[in-house]
C-alpha cells in the first residue's frame, strides 16, 4: 500500500543558506590545506567566522590557529575580547605585531596628528603567514563592504610576495574552488563573502552570539573629525581646534582605534542594532572607517600589496 502523503520538504532559511556555505568552505579548506588559520581581530565579522567554524567542526574542536594583526593600537575591550574567545575554545593564538616590524626598521611609522598604523599591517600579516607556513588564510572580509572586497573570489590567490592580481582570479563555478598553488604561494579564503552586513547582526541575534560592548550603545567622549565621530583614547592627537564631547555611541566596525570611527545609536542589543542597519544605506567601511577614504582606488590598491 503506497502512501498518498508528500514527502517532506526541507528548506533552508536564507540565513541557514549563508552558514551551510561557510561550513562548506571551512570544511574544504581543512581537507585540502596543509597549514590553515583563521585570521581573528575580535571583530564582529571575524567572531562570526569563528562562530561558523566551530560549528562545522563540533564537536571536535578547531583545527587550526587563529591570528591577529596587532597595530597596537586596538581598544582595550576588543583585546579583552579576542584573549577570553581563545581561552574559552582553547585555541592557538598567533599574534603578528606592527610594532615588532617598526622596531626591526622593516616598515616605517607615520608621523603627525593624523597617522595611523593600518596600513603597516601588510608587512605583519604576509611576514606572519611565510614565518609560520600557512598556506591558506581565512578572513572575515564581504563583498558589500566596499568595491574592491566585491570582486574578490572566495578563494583569492596570493603570489608568493602575496600580492593580488584582480584579474588573474580563478572562475567558481558550481561552488568548486581552486586552491592549486606553489611553495610560498597561499590562498585567502572568505567564508562570509556572501554576507551583508545586516546578514550578520541577523545571525547574531538568533545565535545569540557575544561580541566586544563597542559594538552596542554606550557612553564615551568623541571628537569630531572628516566627518566621523572618533574616540578619544590615548592614541588619537588632538588637533587645534578639536572639541571632545560626551556621546551615546557605537561602532559598526573595530580597528585601528586612530581611524576608526562610531556613529551616534540607542541600539544596546542585537535587536535594535538589526533594525538600526536595516535602515542604513551606507556601509560600515564608508561610514566609520578613514583608512578607506585615501583615495577611490585605495582598498584594491592596499590589496595588491597583500592586505586583506
Amino acid at each position: 500500500m503506497t502512501s498518498s502523503m508528500a514527502p517532506p520538504v526541507y528548506e533552508l532559511s536564507h540565513l541557514g543558506a549563508l552558514e551551510a556555505e561557510a561550513v562548506h568552505i571551512f570544511r574544504e579548506v581543512a581537507a585540502t590545506f596543509e597549514r590553515p588559520v583563521l585570521l581573528f581581530s575580535g571583530g564582529k565579522d571575524s567572531v562570526v567566522m569563528l562562530h561558523v567554524a566551530a560549528k562545522a567542526f563540533w564537536p571536535a574542536p578547531v583545527p587550526f590557529a587563529v591570528m591577529h594583526v596587532d597595530t597596537g593600537h586596538n581598544f582595550d575591550e576588543v583585546i579583552e575580547f579576542r584573549d577570553r574567545t581563545v581561552e574559552r575554545l582553547a585555541l592557538r593564538l598567533v599574534v603578528a605585531r606592527v610594532q615588532d616590524d617598526i622596531d626591526a626598521g622593516r616598515v616605517s611609522e607615520e608621523t603627525g596628528a593624523r597617522a595611523s598604523r593600518n596600513r603597516l599591517q601588510t608587512a605583519a600579516l604576509l611576514r606572519a603567514i611565510t614565518d609560520n607556513g600557512f598556506d591558506a588564510v581565512f578572513g572575515g572580509a564581504r563583498r558589500d563592504e566596499e568595491k574592491a572586497r566585491a570582486k574578490e573570489r572566495i578563494f583569492s590567490f596570493r603570489d608568493e610576495f602575496g600580492q593580488w592580481e584582480p584579474r588573474a582570479q580563478r572562475p567558481e563555478l558550481w561552488s568548486l574552488y581552486n586552491g592549486r598553488h606553489r611553495k610560498g604561494e597561499h590562498i585567502r579564503v572568505f567564508p562570509l563573502s556572501n554576507w551583508t552586513e545586516l546578514d550578520i547582526w541577523q545571525y547574531i541575534s538568533e545565535e545569540g552570539i557575544d561580541l566586544p560592548p563597542l559594538y552596542y550603545a554606550h557612553r564615551r567622549e568623541v571628537v569630531p573629525r572628516d566627518g566621523m565621530l572618533l574616540a578619544r583614547t590615548r592614541f588619537l592627537t588632538l588637533l587645534p581646534g578639536d572639541e571632545p564631547y560626551e556621546a551615546l555611541v557605537r561602532f559598526r566596525t573595530v580597528g585601528d582605534a586612530t581611524c576608526t570611527g562610531c556613529v551616534e545609536s540607542s541600539a544596546a542589543t542585537a535587536e535594535a542594532v538589526v533594525t538600526e542597519v536595516a535602515a542604513s544605506r551606507v556601509t560600515e567601511r564608508g561610514a566609520t572607517r578613514a583608512d578607506d577614504r585615501i583615495s577611490e582606488a585605495g582598498m584594491e590598491d592596499r590589496k595588491k600589496e597583500g592586505y586583506f
